[in-house]
């Protein structure tokens, strides 16, 4: 099991990548897949088809997300906080995700940086 932390910076507000990280329709527009989400703690959710799935933990409005992702038979939580953090540029997204398979680290941190943080920084900077 490996963890993995890095900072992004996005040119945008909290509150706009909070939306893109937790409204299923913002999800959609900056995917282009739909996607079943909820700031509601212990629902479930999925995005790009079900290529990640997990359960919703915890949530602070415009600041914070947590979640559990699930990987095939693992036992030991895999658990991803997402802090937002307002700057003078925009946000600085802190990711930390913790019990990445062995297996799966390298797709995880290249989805990460090219996918999903990579996805909604070009999102907004198309505005």
């Amino acid at each position: 099991m490996k963890d993995f932390k890095k900072y992004y910076m996005i040119g945008a507000t909290p509150q706009e990548i909070y939306a893109a990280i937790t409204n299923p329709l913002t999800i959609q527009l900056w995917t282009g897949e739909p996607a079943e989400m909820s700031t509601e703690p212990g629902s479930e959710f999925s995005m790009w088809d079900g290529s990640i799935v997990g359960k919703n933990m915890e949530f602070e409005e415009d600041k914070k997300i947590v979640q559990q992702w699930y990987f095939d038979g693992q036992d030991e939580l895999s658990i991803v906080t997402i802090k937002l953090h307002a700057d003078k540029s925009g946000t600085s997204c802190e990711l930390r995700h913790t019990n990445i398979p062995d297996e799966a680290y390298d797709d995880i941190v290249d989805g990460w940086n090219g996918v999903y943080f990579g996805g909604i920084a070009e999102f907004y900077e198309s505005f």
